[in-house]
């Protein structure tokens, strides 16, 4: 999500036209790369991943779960459930390209410039870039986006911190200062900005009505981007139809994507009922989210006979980290010692036997699934250099300890376990009376395990974890609520023990402020569940954004996953490195798709008539 800036004096500049156009001496550069050379050339007409000729028509019915209730993005994180459809109406300044690791190139902006010292970045938009009701998208559009996002949004309000000020240079030119020199990721995250007509959050609606840029809405909002909002039931689906004459059709990010005339959104508000949907063919494409349900659920005629298709992708854009983590803002939970009792109670191995077919590898870091970034062995060379910075701030384990998430799976592990969780417990000040787990004070110890009542596959895993939990004198008590409940709760941390996934970018950055940062730990809506409020965290966060070299990245980033898990923010869960999907064959795509785009759907594939004809006829 936020790749650090990586460029090189070699990078070209966008064309000869522009070499002497950008102020203050700067040239324009037509892609930004984490790692310095990028792949295509200032004049280049296409992605390579890409069918240019690729058939526009058809329509395809996603899957969504749960409901919605909001088409307004900015306060996605405090107000409403909004939409994933939404998010494909608005263009970016840039866009990332999926046959590179972190490199992006320009889509509302045709191009960037900035200094030496990255203290600041412009943006010049391009010309012909228009809003669907035809006006022109502007600097003024650009400035009042940022404001907006940075204002009312908690991630963004972390992710932009260090921009102070955005500011029209020209005609098409946007300038964006930061606080400070240094901070190399910062020109390529501005880019990333979702771009807002500021004409129409500040008119009227239908009713006369000033709308509310702060405020959820289901009025469908204007945007820039391939596809507009063409019809909706609220709660249960959302049509967006694909603009014809979009001003960006024939840029070179563009060509061969966008080829459905229709996107379906339909919203179930529970897996089993979807899946049954699915095989009636009432929509065409779902992620399977249970390896269980992936194995036994799809044993019926349209897979056997290969009209409805399972197909793996495998994932190498991202790492994760998933668990239960612990509410710290609840005193219940200050002491390491009792969350770490809790991992202790975990069998991972059984459950990934007995629910899972063991498809499934316990999550070890942070950044699962991006190896040069996880913390393994002892810290040596840069990062031991970094975890010496931070010496009395850490357990002492950090530098003595590999970490290791202990091992179920037989009777012997298991009872192993629940000794050291309840020697753990023991140290803590708890103790058993009358087969209970009471404090010091004598309270009963309870914890409450929320969920959301259309994640059944969470449900059956939290179901699978209370017994080990209870057999150490806990009382538990497993709440699911339905998904607007759920997501209202979470952004206000009321709760004990909740599931956080955190997704992590091959160049991690900015956001590991609101991801685990002291600073976002009391901000409604950010990504610090667990609310840590942690110095040591906090310092090696800013080693890992104002890093001079790859090499210091991956050291604090393997820092900063250590200090983490020897804290015992969470429970970890699991992580598997492909994505499960079924879905009707009537679709197509390049062969082979980009190594970073999973399955690229439904950007990179199309309607293929001659498919779907076949599939009526059978």
């Amino acid at each position: 999500m936020a790749p650090a800036l990586r460029l090189t004096p070699g990078l070209s500049a966008i064309t000869p036209a522009f070499a002497d156009d950008a102020p203050n001496g700067l040239k324009w550069r037509h892609g930004l790369s984490t790692y310095g050379e990028i792949k295509y050339p200032a004049d280049f007409k296409r992605y390579d991943y890409v069918k240019p000729d690729a058939p526009k028509g058809g329509v395809v019915r996603l899957f969504q779960p749960g409901t919605y209730d909001s088409f307004n993005l900015v306060v996605a994180g405090l107000k409403g459930s909004v939409s994933a459809a939404v998010a494909r109406i608005y263009d970016s300044l840039m866009e990332a390209s999926l046959d590179e690791p972190d490199t992006y190139y320009g889509e509302l902006a045709e191009a960037a410039a900035f200094p030496d010292d990255f203290s600041y970045v412009i943006y010049r938009l391009r010309p012909g870039s228009r809003w669907h009701d035809g006006k022109p998208v502007t600097p003024e559009d650009v400035i009042f986006s940022f404001e907006a996002w940075k204002a009312n949004s908690p991630m963004f309000s972390a992710y932009y911190r260090h921009i102070v000020k955005a500011e029209k240079i020209g005609d098409r030119d946007v300038k964006f200062t930061f606080d400070s020199a240094g901070n190399r990721e910062l020109p390529m995250i501005t880019g990333q900005l979702t771009i807002l007509p500021k004409h129409w959050w500040e008119g009227t609606d239908a009713q006369g009505k000033k709308r509310d840029i702060t405020a959820s809405t289901l009025e469908p909002p204007l945007g820039s981007g391939p596809y507009r909002i063409k019809e909706f039931v609220a709660g249960r689906s959302v049509v967006l139809e694909r603009v014809k004459d979009y001003w960006g059709k024939d840029i070179p990010i563009a060509i061969g994507q966008n080829n459905f005339d229709e996107l379906r959104y339909e919203y179930f508000r529970d897996d089993t009922v979807a899946r049954e949907a699915l095989k009636a063919d009432q929509f065409d494409w779902y992620g399977e989210r249970s390896a269980k349900e992936w194995a036994s659920a799809y044993d019926v005629p349209p897979v056997r006979e290969k009209r409805l298709l399972k197909e793996l992708f495998t994932v190498r854009n991202q790492g994760r980290m998933q668990g239960w983590v612990f509410n710290l803002r609840r005193p219940k939970f200050a002491d390491p010692r009792l969350r770490r009792a809790f991992n202790y109670a975990f069998d991972f191995e059984e459950m990934n036997r007995v629910l899972s077919t063991g498809d499934y590898h316990r999550d070890s870091s942070y950044f699962d699934g991006i190896p040069d970034l996880m913390a393994t062995g002892l810290p040596e060379g840069k990062e031991l250099e970094i975890l010496e910075t931070v010496r009395d701030k850490v357990p002492p384990e950090v530098f003595t300890t590999p970490y290791k998430d202990p091992v179920g799976g037989t009777p012997e592990n298991v009872r192993a376990n629940l000794r050291e969780a309840t020697r753990l417990l023991k140290d803590a000040g708890f103790e058993i009376r009358d087969r209970k787990l009471v404090d010091s004070s004598g309270q009963p110890f309870t914890v409450e395990i929320l969920g959301n009542s259309g994640d059944s596959g969470m449900e059956r895993i939290a179901l699978f974890y209370k017994p080990s939990l209870e057999r150490l004198g806990i009382t538990v008590n497993l709440r699911a609520v339905d998904t607007v409940q759920y997501q209202n709760r979470v952004r206000e941390y009321d709760f004990e023990m909740v599931t956080q996934v955190w997704g992590q970018s091959i160049s991690p950055g900015n956001e590991q402020r609101d991801n685990f940062g002291s600073q976002a730990a009391d901000r409604p809506g950010s990504n610090n569940l667990p609310g840590i409020k942690n110095p040591a965290v906090d310092a090696i966060i800013e080693r890992i954004i104002f890093a001079n070299s790859r090499a210091d990245q991956v050291a604090a980033a393997k820092a900063l996953d250590r200090v983490l898990l020897w804290n015992f923010y969470l429970v970890p869960h699991f992580n598997y490195d492909k994505q499960r999907y079924v879905y009707w064959d009537r679709f197509s795509h390049p062969d082979p798709l980009p190594k970073y785009a999973v399955s690229g759907f439904p950007n990179l594939w199309w309607y293929d008539a001659d498919k779907a004809a076949k599939l009526k006829r059978s």
